[in-house]
């Protein structure tokens, strides 16, 4: 149990530096590109614009950490129940949100501090009331099914970003989240692993849903932090990867709390995510942010 909340610890801090820097990368990609060029018809991010973000040494930095914090958070997916070690993980929003106070110049309010102490304190009270780990088998039919769910996520987040535009900031984090949560999934049930089997490690359709998931969550995420609050985007990534794989392990994986502490267990799960809720909530700082970079040059006159 100790190690593999250390373990969570670490993909954790991983994931939150991570970000910071990726947003960095954005930001800097964005104020060196025309502003039209950018963005398609409905003011979103276009791939090209998305690919020059991911060329900046900032978010290849982060994106590094984003590889080393994905395999820190596989192996404490197989050795923790979902519920702690996905909400332990998701505690990146606090290193996310410090950090931006010094990378990106926001200015945190007391109801963000309040808000990031209550994610610290359920994390206390989940690493206290929980039990073991279930297994790591399901039937083949849920590892199609999670296939084909994490393929409607990425499609369809992709879709209403090119459609929404800016609208979609919380809605590409939500569901960058809900990749996030398939791969903790993916990984959990993942066969040929233990023991070692090549041929049934290839044919899980587990695989691909996790490779899908960490390509297409990524992407997604990075066009929430171009078009929306770090924090804010953060914690709607927060809420996705907790919630849906944290339901998944109790009521098919076998998750369990110590006994006669479901009731903790449930409360730091709810607390952890009201907290990351009201993060988002509180987070659109966007005029601090903007006051803390350095000066975007007027566009040139038209006409």
């Amino acid at each position: 149990m100790l190690i593999g909340l250390l373990t969570a610890v670490a993909a954790s801090i991983c994931y939150g530096t991570g970000s910071v820097l990726q947003a960095v990368g954005s930001r800097r990609a964005a104020r060196m590109s025309p502003t039209a060029s950018g963005v398609t018809a409905h003011g979103g991010p276009n791939l090209s614009s998305t690919a020059k973000a991911a060329m900046t040494w900032e978010f290849i930095i982060g994106t590094i950490l984003d590889f080393v914090g994905f395999g820190l958070g596989a192996l404490a997916a197989r050795m923790l129940p979902l519920f702690l070690s996905q909400t332990v993980i998701s505690a990146n929003l606090v290193i996310t949100a410090v950090l931006s106070v010094k990378m990106l110049g926001i200015r945190l309010t007391r109801k963000e501090w309040a808000s990031i102490g209550v994610v610290c304190t359920a994390l206390v009270l989940l690493a206290t009331a929980a039990g073991h780990e279930g297994g790591h088998h399901a039937p083949m039919s849920t590892h199609w099914w999670l296939l084909a769910v994490t393929l409607l996520i990425i499609v369809g987040g992709t879709v209403a970003v090119r459609f929404l535009g800016s609208r979609a900031a919380i809605l590409a984090g939500l569901l960058s989240g809900l990749a996030f949560g398939a791969l903790g999934v993916g990984v959990r049930i993942l066969n040929g692993i233990d023991p070692f089997d090549l041929g049934a490690f290839l044919s899980d359709p587990a695989l691909y849903a996790i490779l899908i998931a960490g390509f297409g969550g990524m992407y997604l995420h990075t066009v929430a932090l171009q078009i929306g609050s770090v924090n804010g985007a953060t914690a709607a990534l927060v809420v996705g990867e907790t919630v849906l794989p944290g339901a998944i392990g109790v009521l098919w994986l076998g998750d369990a709390s110590r006994p006669g502490l479901a009731w903790l267990a449930v409360l730091g799960f709810v607390l952890a995510v009201t907290g990351a809720v009201a993060v988002a909530w509180f987070g659109n700082h966007e005029g601090a942010e903007e006051e803390a970079e350095a000066p975007v040059p007027a566009p040139a006159p038209v006409g």
